[in-house]
């Protein structure tokens, strides 16, 4: 197809807009934080060499290019602290995901089966914590969970413990957080895939005999995994690299790589090393965005 030809439709005319928002808003700082992920680290403003001046030519730019270095992706692999930050930090988005299922499914389930005019008020109650700032919510957890807590007032008087639990900067608080925080994200994919199920499909599972238990497994399940699939990603993705919520609720013994690269660039200065973090980190997390896509695929030529 010729290039005058190319973006004629209005399909492809609109195809233009996440293109270009991908290059303006991705593509190009993700640029800037590769290549500072390929510099070294001075004492100096900004802390990272090479520093391109545009006003010096061509030669200015063949030598900031020739002082990049992969030292920094070396000092990734050869350091003990780098490596648990990422596997503490998988370890943790791989567990809270595997509890936002569980919590989320039947959630979603029980909404897709409600009378229609219902579930957009199931809708709202689902998303209203959004309506209130991401930060406010996790504060609002440090006074749930600390030692003279609602949560700890509530166990003692029901005599659940006979001495307050220490919930603050351990992993369980950091666990509570997560799935709260989180919880929409699993919700909302999954209800809209079960939404969609045509009930004359388990109409006929029942018809030819099958109990609600197979009926789910063997009708409902398989053709919600799309959704499981969109709402894992949704919530693993961003708790891998999670910040706030390890930084307030957990403890600080093992901190995921959200905070080591914040430690990085605003503690230690280290610009380069931190970029190199971020850069590895994106590599990580899109292994499973191209697992899935591959499945998709391959779900959408299987039906064709």
């Amino acid at each position: 197809m010729s290039g005058r030809h190319l973006f004629t439709t209005p399909a492809r005319r609109a195809a233009i807009v996440p293109f270009l928002w991908m290059t303006l808003f991705f593509l190009l700082p993700f640029g800037f934080v590769l290549k500072i992920s390929l510099s070294q680290t001075v004492i100096a403003q900004p802390p990272y060499l090479p520093v391109f001046d545009p006003a010096q030519g061509m030669a200015a730019l063949k030598a900031a290019f020739a002082a990049l270095s992969l030292d920094n992706f070396s000092l990734l692999a050869s350091d003990h602290l780098y490596i648990v930050s990422y596997l503490r930090s998988i370890a943790v988005a791989l567990l809270s995901t595997a509890i936002l299922l569980a919590i989320g499914y039947p959630v979603a389930y029980g909404m897709s089966r409600l009378p229609a005019r219902w579930q957009p008020i199931a809708m709202i109650l689902v998303i209203v914590p959004f309506w209130t700032s991401f930060l406010i919510r996790v504060y609002a957890w440090i006074n749930i969970l600390q030692h003279d807590g609602i949560l700890n007032k509530a166990l003692l008087a029901l005599h659940v413990v006979s001495a307050p639990v220490v919930w603050l900067s351990t992993d369980t608080a950091m666990y509570i957080g997560i799935v709260y925080s989180y919880l929409p994200f699993m919700i909302l994919p999954l209800y809209a895939t079960l939404a969609k199920i045509d009930p004359a499909l388990l109409e006929a599972s029942a018809d030819l005999g099958g109990s609600r238990l197979t009926t789910f497994w063997l009708v409902t399940f398989p053709l919600s995994l799309p959704g499981v699939g969109a709402g894992a990603l949704l919530c693993f993705i961003p708790i891998v690299g999670e910040f706030v919520i390890p930084d307030l609720l957990a403890g600080s013994n093992s901190p995921m790589i959200g905070q080591t690269v914040w430690l990085e660039f605003f503690t230690n200065r280290d610009w380069p090393v931190a970029s190199a973090l971020a850069v590895v980190l994106l590599a990580l997390l899109l292994a499973p965005l191209l697992v899935y896509e591959r499945m998709q695929r391959r779900q959408f030529e299987g039906r064709r």
